[in-house]
């Protein structure tokens, strides 16, 4: 059986504040989320954040079969060699998520539009976590 984990990263400001957000489904049932703040970042860098997440979870979850869903076309078609990373503060960050998801056994990328229903459920978590920040910040 598949498990399914959408991830999104997003930044106030490119860079600016960010988070990153993860959604876990199994039969069509939510059954993991987690957000977090991760302090000045650039956009991808919360897009790939979010994917290291996602694979140390099915990692710890020993998944075998794992789609990984992003709304970030250029890191889905990195993961899946077709672009080049250019950018030096996405190398390691993307050698990270190569080797994680290189030891499950049946991996898939697949890119989504931001409309997506549970990529909108993971922005909504990562603005809400960017929102706790930026409140516990003003005090």
């Amino acid at each position: 059986m598949t498990i399914k984990i959408y991830s999104d990263g997003g930044a106030r400001g490119n860079p600016g504040p960010s988070a990153f957000a993860v959604v876990v489904c199994k039969d069509n049932k939510i059954i993991h989320q987690h957000s977090e703040f991760i302090g000045i970042n650039t956009n991808n860098v919360a897009e790939y954040r979010g994917l290291i997440y996602a694979a140390g979870y099915a990692i710890d979850s020993h998944e075998d079969d794992v789609e990984f869903i992003m709304d970030s076309k250029l890191a889905i078609e990195q993961m899946k060699g077709r672009y080049k990373v250019k950018a030096k503060s996405i190398v390691p960050l993307y050698l990270d998520a190569k080797a994680m998801t290189s030891g499950i056994r049946n991996v898939k990328f697949t890119h989504v539009r931001r409309s997506d229903p549970m990529i909108t459920v993971a922005d909504s978590l990562l603005n809400r976590k960017m929102d706790e920040h930026a409140g516990s910040s003003e005090k």
